[in-house]
């Protein structure tokens, strides 16, 4: 039994190990992952359009969870870490946003692994992926004139942290 079925799918945020299993069983786990986010956003999304166009209110509800999903979906590499909270290689890092319900996007790497040099480019790529799944993605220049993605939910939507 693998420890994905002790403990459930979670996407790569970047903030953890590195991955334990083959890249094989790993991309079948985010296909199948992503694949149940699009059938709950098309059972959720009745009266609009295209109702996988949109965030769902399971996604505005974990908004960390759904950013990173799609990320890791898209074939996006993540950053990881060893167990002693030391970054080992570069990636996306995802995490609290600013405001409620956003989530920040940063391109982060080990020290010498050329994670700045990549960032503009590969921030990029993510938020292509991300406003192709009706994110609101706007890009930020932070401490040190690092680049970051804010991301929230398109305007009139709303999750379970009082958004609009």
């Amino acid at each position: 039994m693998s420890s994905e079925e002790n403990t459930g799918f979670e996407p790569a945020t970047g903030d953890g190990p590195p991955p334990a299993e083959p890249a094989a069983v790993r991309a079948a786990s985010v296909r199948t992952a992503f694949e149940g986010l699009l059938q709950i956003r098309r059972l959720t999304g009745d009266g609009r359009p295209n109702p996988v166009a949109a965030p769902a209110p399971w996604e505005l509800n974990r908004p960390v969870r759904a950013v990173a999903l799609a990320l890791e979906s898209s074939g996006a590499t993540p950053s990881a870490v060893d167990p002693s909270g030391h970054r080992v290689s570069a990636g996306y890092r995802v995490g609290d946003g600013e405001s409620a319900g956003s989530v920040r996007v940063e391109w982060a790497g080990p020290p010498g692994s050329g994670a700045a040099h990549d960032e503009e480019e590969a921030l990029a790529g993510c938020a292509s992926a991300l406003r192709e799944l009706g994110w609101t993605v706007l890009l930020y220049r932070g401490p040190r004139r690092r680049r970051y993605l804010e991301v929230e939910p398109p305007s009139g939507l709303s999750g379970g942290h009082g958004r609009a």
